[in-house]
């Protein structure tokens, strides 16, 4: 049985610049990012058998076709780079554009992720029923997980919440057995050394 590393792309990277905008860094793209050595050092009590990074695919959007595909140029090279870094990635669900209104009654486009967290939670149910884990470490800061966590407890599972110091989310260290947050100086040792 496996130590299994679940990781929700679009959600961790979103936490992460966080915390470097916090501290005044930023990146425009994290194929430069030595995730690696951030869970490498996060993680060293645990031997990790598979690190698996979940994002959901992005469309062209009509309105926005050249952004769209910028986008979708950054995730082509942050998915290489994660895969020739010994990371599994996943592609499931779909970002899709869509027009909402503002306060100000002007429509706006926004880009919303749907479908990653159930594969997540999928995967995480289906590894634990199938006996190919001992221990599920769950790097996501979404409560929607909270109920897959919970089966996992029913199973015997470990189950470690990976999330930051900046802003924990305390449902999910609450169901989990194990919480350990990741330190802002964590996140900056890792940055522009990427392998």
């Amino acid at each position: 049985m496996q130590t299994v590393l679940f990781i929700d792309g679009e959600n961790f990277l979103k936490k992460l610049q966080d915390v470097l905008i916090e501290n005044g860094h930023s990146l425009s793209e994290f194929n430069k990012y030595n995730f690696n050595g951030l869970f490498n050092k996060v993680l060293e009590n645990f031997e990790v058998n598979r690190r698996i990074f979940y994002f959901a695919k992005i469309h062209e959007h009509k309105d926005t076709l050249q952004k769209s595909r910028e986008l979708i140029e950054k995730r082509r090279r942050l998915k290489t780079h994660l895969e020739n870094t010994g990371f599994e990635v996943v592609i499931k669900g779909n970002v899709r554009g869509q027009l909402i209104e503002n306060k100000k009654g002007r429509s706006i486009l926004s880009f919303r992720e749907k479908g990653v967290d159930v594969k997540i939670a999928v995967d995480m149910v289906s590894f634990a029923c199938d006996k190919k884990i001992k221990t599920s470490i769950l790097a996501s800061s979404d409560s929607d997980l909270q109920p897959a966590i919970e089966e996992l407890k029913k199973r015997n599972i470990e189950r470690i919440y990976l999330g930051f110091k900046h802003k924990p989310n305390l449902g999910l260290s609450y169901t989990a057995n194990k919480t350990i947050l990741i330190l802002d100086a964590e996140v900056l040792g890792f940055l522009g050394t990427a392998q």
